[in-house]
């Protein structure tokens, strides 16, 4: 498997826990320190107690909408990588950064954010939108 695949099974799998509301495949995701996350409309959350707290209470929620993620780019560089994609939730578009680092062999998420971008998307985003 490549690095990019890697990556790319990772971040699926973040969006995976974060579909099925499961919280100990969440936790599994996350680096053990110097972590940090901002949910659109959030103010920062840094520590691994505040973010796995956020996710307690977003699976809590029971109107909480799936987020679909498409038209990922990964960029790496040494020990850590970017993946950068487009959020779908409930018709909306969201840009996201997950930012992972390497730790003992295993790609772990240190950074999540998540805002509006000003587009509406398909069900499955497929392109992404020219900034330029």
């Amino acid at each position: 498997m490549t690095t990019k695949d890697a990556l790319l099974a990772t971040n699926a799998a973040y969006y995976r826990a974060f579909s099925a509301r499961d919280f100990g495949a969440m936790d599994e995701l996350w680096a053990l320190e110097g972590v940090s996350c901002i949910h659109p409309g959030w103010p920062p959350l840094v520590g691994r107690t505040a973010i796995l707290g956020s996710y307690r209470d977003i699976f809590r929620n029971p109107r909480q909408e799936p987020v679909r993620c498409g038209d990922e780019t990964v960029l790496v560089a040494n020990d850590e990588a970017r993946v950068i994609c487009i959020e779908s939730v409930a018709g909306a578009a969201l840009v996201a950064t997950n930012w992972f680092r390497l730790i003992e062999g295993r790609w772990r998420l240190i950074h999540h954010q998540a805002g509006p971008l000003a587009m509406a998307v398909e069900e499955e985003p497929t392109t992404r939108p020219s900034f330029h």
